[in-house]
């Protein structure tokens, strides 16, 4: 489509890891874990726990409040998809309090 680019990038987690809160701005994304188990949770959604194979979108504008390994001793990989306005910044994190 004229106007938007899609984006794909490997996240790596190490065990225990997580991201800082944030946002994808008016991005469409497409999460599919690759390895391992990550939690996630979207806006005042509960936490949800996916395993390898399994994926979930986020509607532009979502507020990602966590998203972690959900192991301490074993690493987890996500395959993330974008669908942005061209130029449009992928991520970006909450201001610091």
């Amino acid at each position: 489509m004229k106007g938007k680019t899609f984006t794909s990038a490997i996240v790596a987690f190490p065990p225990g890891a997580s991201a800082l809160p944030h946002r994808h701005g008016q991005a469409f994304v497409y999460a599919h874990v690759l390895e391992g188990t990550v939690r996630s949770k979207l806006d005042d959604k509960p936490v949800i726990t996916y395993h390898q194979g399994e994926n979930w979108g986020e509607q532009p504008g979502a507020h990602h409040v966590l998203t972690e390994n959900a192991s301490r001793t074993k690493p987890a990989k996500i395959l993330v998809v974008f669908v942005s306005d061209t130029g449009a910044k992928l991520k970006v994190e909450d201001p610091k309090s």
